[in-house]
């Protein structure tokens, strides 16, 4: 039946939507599913490594409309600062035309989104399900995307509001404090033209025939369940769909500069592909780093106001201080394979939902450093939850001192530390469920029927 299933994929435009969209794609097109993917043209190039079976998932790139605003070409999340998604979530809905004349001729069983929450207006009437995929923590959907989170358009929610868990919501300990509450209350801002990000998605939620989560039901089962209960569907779930191992090695000259460093001292840090800090913010994290006294190496973007190169916002002296045991590297790094090097004990990350799977099958501590609403809310899951994670304390205004991040890595890399006992001790016990044999597969082998189960009604 697979080889007459199609389906199309359409994720919101930004790198940690599309990637994940595609992984799952992967494991799809395994089962023998063909697979239209719809993405910016200018994607293509950045996903098509990753894209194992090119016989099955084919690539259909959109043409994205200007909007007045937005930079000339900009086609992704990464081309633009985050205070211009709105902007861009209006170009996705401007290819609505495009979508509806793919769909149209490609007639699919299904169509997964996560943002166009008009594709049930298209596929409904031609009798095509759609699937609400969504690529982010179930803990973050279950507190802040639910019906049960009260919401007048004309009267956005207040930070102490939005700190406020909804009714029924099962945990006691994913809770959100003043500033992260601050950082969740995007949800009531526009998001597109007459629409915030809080109607979207649950708009999408509402009206589409089913909902899938990328999460696994030993981490989060309670919160999948409330979930259901508030939507009334089914919650299909993937497991966490991470990529297949690859065949390419670490790059030479950092496999060579980690090699001199005993097993499990060096602690790696990234923030993903999107936020950018300021310029003081990158400084104190720097000296954080320095202040540790152990070998690390930072990936990060150039900061805002600290010109094009990572070097020329240095704090005064640092790069002389640290030679030898630090590096700052301000372009794209192989993070999986850095994970897996063996001199590599710990992982600052701010735990977008990606970096979040993969620290947790990683062998490394973690700590973590979020920064926007769906990692602050991945972070309550790791840190209160799980006890799987150690969170850098913040002060008021919501950022974090060199000491604060210190004491953070100190505390889960020292091996007298009980904090880093516990998170050591957890963490292992997660990570030997998701490698148990059949796992993975368990997960999309029972997606797979439920999915066909979900075509036939």
């Amino acid at each position: 039946m697979a080889s007459n299933f199609q389906i199309v994929m359409f994720p919101w435009f930004a790198v940690g939507h599309m990637t994940p969209f595609l992984h799952f794609s992967n494991k799809l097109a395994e089962k023998g599913y063909s697979i239209t993917f719809l993405l910016p043209n200018k994607a293509q190039k950045q996903l098509q490594h990753f894209n194992l079976h090119p016989h099955l998932i084919t690539f259909h790139p959109l043409t994205i409309p200007h909007v007045d605003g937005l930079p000339d070409g900009a086609e992704t999340a990464s081309d633009v600062p985050i205070s211009l998604n709105h902007l861009l979530v209006i170009a996705l809905d401007r290819t609505r035309d495009q979508v509806e004349a793919i769909i149209k001729a490609k007639r699919p069983k299904i169509v997964f989104n996560d943002m166009a929450h008009w594709l049930p207006q298209i596929t409904r009437p031609l009798g095509i399900k759609t699937i609400h995929y969504s690529a982010v923590c179930a803990a973050g959907i279950a507190i802040a995307l639910v019906p049960a989170r009260s919401f007048d358009k004309e009267k956005p929610l207040t930070e102490a509001e939005l700190a406020v868990p909804p009714e029924g919501y099962p945990s006691n300990t994913v809770v959100l404090r003043s500033h992260e509450a601050r950082a969740l209350s995007f949800i009531s801002l526009p998001f597109g033209e007459g629409i915030n990000f809080f109607e979207r998605i649950t708009t999408s939620m509402n009206e589409s025939d089913g909902l899938a989560i990328r999460t696994c039901r030993e981490i989060e089962g309670t919160f999948c369940d409330y979930i259901a209960g508030q939507y009334n569907k089914k919650v299909l779930l993937t497991g966490p769909v991470l990529p297949e191992p690859t065949k390419i090695s670490l790059e030479e000259r950092w496999a060579n500069w980690l090699g001199q460093f005993p097993p499990h001292s060096v602690v790696f840090c990234s923030f993903g592909s999107q936020y950018i800090l300021e310029k003081d913010q990158f400084q104190e994290l720097l000296l954080g780093f320095e202040l540790t006294g152990l070998p690390f190496f930072i990936a990060l973007k150039p900061p805002n106001g600290g010109g094009s190169t990572v070097e020329e916002a240095f704090p005064e002296g640092f790069e002389e201080r640290i030679k030898g045991r630090g590096v700052v590297w301000g372009r794209w790094v192989q993070q999986l394979l850095i994970l897996e090097h063996p001199s590599v004990g710990c992982f600052v990350n701010h735990c977008g939902f990606g970096s979040m799977w993969e620290s947790l099958m990683s062998d490394c501590q973690i700590v973590l450093v979020p920064h926007l609403g769906d990692q602050i809310l991945n972070t309550r899951l790791m840190a209160d939850e799980l006890k799987v994670a150690v969170e850098v304390e913040r002060e008021e205004n919501g950022w974090f001192s060199k000491e604060s991040l210190c004491k953070a890595i100190k505390s889960a890399m020292e091996k007298d530390s009980e904090v880093g006992n516990i998170i050591r001790k957890n963490h292992a016990k997660s990570k030997e469920t998701l490698v148990s044999p059949g796992f993975m597969t368990g997960y999309i082998d029972k997606f797979v029927q439920d999915m066909q189960e979900l075509v036939m009604i």
